[in-house]
C-alpha cells in the first residue's frame, strides 16, 4: 500500500487549505484513514480519522469545528479540509491507513503546512 499526500503550503492565519491523500495498492475494502501531524520538538499527534463507511468521523479537540475529514472510496482518497487556520497548526501532516481500524500500518510521506501570523 502506498499513500501519497498533497495539498500543503503556506497560508495566512484565518485561511484555508485542503489536504489530499491517495491510497494505492492492496488497501482492502474496509480500512480506516486518518490524519496526524508533527511539529518540531513534539510528538506526533492525532488530528482526525474517517471510517470506511457507516461510522462517524473523529477529531482531535483542537481542530473540532475547523477541520473536516472526508473520503471518496471510489478514488481511495481521503481529504482534510482545514479552515480558520492558526499559526499553531503549522506542522507536517501525515495521512495513514489502518486495515484493522486500530493500528495504522501504512503512512504517507507527509505534507508541510505553514500558517503565518
Amino acid at each position: 500500500v502506498q499513500l501519497q499526500a498533497s495539498g500543503g503550503g503556506l497560508v495566512q492565519a484565518g485561511g484555508s487549505l485542503r489536504l489530499s491523500c491517495a491510497a494505492s495498492g492492496r488497501t482492502g475494502r474496509s480500512y480506516v484513514m486518518g490524519w496526524f501531524r508533527r511539529t518540531p520538538g513534539k510528538e506526533r499527534e492525532f488530528v482526525a480519522r474517517e471510517p470506511w463507511r457507516g461510522g462517524s468521523s473523529t477529531y482531535a479537540d483542537f481542530v473540532k469545528g475547523r477541520f473536516t475529514i472526508s473520503r471518496d472510496n471510489a478514488k481511495d482518497t481521503v481529504y482534510l479540509q482545514m479552515h480558520s487556520l492558526k499559526p499553531e497548526d503549522t506542522a507536517i501532516y501525515y495521512c495513514a491507513l489502518s486495515p484493522s481500524g486500530t493500528i495504522y500500518r501504512y503512512w504517507g510521506q507527509g505534507t508541510q503546512v505553514t500558517v503565518s501570523s
